[in-house]
């Protein structure tokens, strides 16, 4: 029987197994009676039910007694009817090993253990998230990893000591979590329906309920900087247009509190940052970040737990928190020496080859006669601004920002600064021609 991941994560609680993630469930619950109703149904019913629906249960894990008029205990035993859920849902009857946030207390993982030992499965192990997340970055490096939780951000500082990657310090940043982000999204949205249409829809909890299930599918849904807003209230369909760059400078306080204790954490040395898709998915997110910035990949917890499943397991079924694992074997000296001769030094445009340092993409079609400067790179696309980002090189490498200007990296959709490897091609909406990433030695 394969062994599968847990990924503890009340924002989606992730079940990996051999094929990828095979569960998500967020962390809500929904009591009716005897019945404790969890993940997703839950969820999409906690503004019909509020008095009947918790979504704090992973976040304050405690078996402090709770008297709310549902019938049960405490926080530990809802955690228990979730655990018990993604065990039928997900088949998990065999090996098991926990991914656990840097925050999680001494205390709430022997909750947590003792919750396990009373469900169908096994745990073998049990990681810090972050460092089974960056345990597979090449080259090994200090990296703050940056995760997003229902009612906080947490950032954990992963450091090189000889041969193992370190989870060490971790910083909770507390009113920055997804429904922090949910809740001021939705009165922007509702301020929308009211100016453009007449229609508040958290007038009632139906429309209000409705509201908050569909915002995440607008947030991927951009027509000319627009966000299209529809609800259906009766038989009348309101439609309502948020400005993309709006959102952005009303999510800009938020992002402002994580970058400065990101920047706090990573303490001027060179550190790299590592954010989970759920971070870069937050619209501006990105481009407002101050370090050399790369996204993991959706599974790359579930990656490092296998890798270094071996140092993970108990062997003596005594269950202790790993936060320490193997750097990748390459040494520092020899991956950063490869990790420089992969590195780009120009860009090929139209048959040149343009240095990276400092360089400025340019549209000219936008500049109005405007001129542009002499390290900048021209191009001319109808429909674009004039400034779509720039290249450079860093420490970490070649990295290109273009802002909240979307292009494509390699034909995959991207917005803001992403770091560049050799034969990557980057391409804008509206042009053919592609901008290739290529290393000129000797120079």
């Amino acid at each position: 029987m394969s062994l599968k991941v847990v990924e503890l994560n009340d924002r989606a609680i992730t079940v990996y197994d051999d094929g990828g993630i095979l569960l998500q469930s967020p962390g809500f619950a929904l009591v009716e009676g005897d019945t404790v109703h969890v993940g997703e149904s839950a969820q999409q019913q906690a503004r019909l039910f509020p008095n009947q629906s918790y979504n704090k249960y992973w976040q304050e894990l405690n078996l402090e007694p709770i008297s709310h008029g549902n019938n049960f205990r405490h926080y530990a035993d809802i955690a228990y009817a979730h655990l018990l859920d993604l065990a039928e849902s997900a088949g998990l009857d065999g090996d098991v090993i926990l991914a656990v946030p840097g925050n999680f207390t001494r205390q709430q993982l022997a909750i947590v253990l003792g919750l396990c030992q009373q469900c169908p499965f096994q745990v073998v192990g049990v990681v810090d998230s972050a460092v089974a997340a960056v345990s597979l970055l090449e080259p090994p490096r200090t990296t703050i990893y940056a995760d997003i939780q229902l009612h906080q951000v947490v950032l954990t500082r992963v450091s090189l000591n000889g041969d193992s990657l370190e989870a060490g310090s971790t910083i909770q940043i507390p009113g920055v979590g997804s429904q922090s982000f949910m809740e001021l999204m939705m009165r922007m949205a509702t301020d929308m329906f009211i100016q453009q249409c007449r229609f508040n829809p958290q007038h009632n909890a139906t429309s209000e309920q409705q509201l908050y299930n569909a915002l995440p599918d607008w947030l991927t849904e951009v027509n000319d900087g627009n966000l299209i807003l529809e609800l259906k209230a009766g038989d009348t369909l309101h439609t309502a247009k948020m400005p993309r760059d709006s959102l952005i400078a009303s999510l800009a306080g938020h992002f402002q509190k994580i970058n400065e204790q990101i920047m706090a954490l990573a303490g001027g040395h060179g550190a790299r940052l590592m954010i989970t898709n759920a971070l870069a998915s937050l619209p501006g997110f990105q481009s407002s970040v101050g370090l050399p910035c790369e996204v993991g990949k959706r599974e790359a917890i579930h990656g490092g737990c296998l890798q270094h499943r071996r140092a993970i397991e108990s062997d003596t079924g005594a269950m202790q928190l790993v936060k320490s694992l193997p750097a990748p074997e390459s040494s520092t000296e020899g991956a950063a020496s490869a990790s420089a001769a992969e590195t780009p030094t120009h860009i090929l445009f139209r048959h040149r080859a343009v240095p990276l340092g400092g360089l400025e993409l340019v549209n000219l079609a936008a500049m109005n006669g405007s001129p542009a400067s002499p390290s900048a790179l021209q191009l001319t696309i109808e429909g674009l601004p004039a400034r779509l980002g720039n290249l450079k090189l860093s420490s970490a490498g070649a990295l290109f920002d273009s802002g909240d200007q979307e292009y494509t990296l390699n034909r995959e959709p991207a917005r803001g600064e992403k770091a560049l490897r050799l034969g990557d091609q980057i391409r804008f909406k509206g042009s053919d021609e592609a901008l290739v990433l290529i290393r000129v030695d000797g120079v």
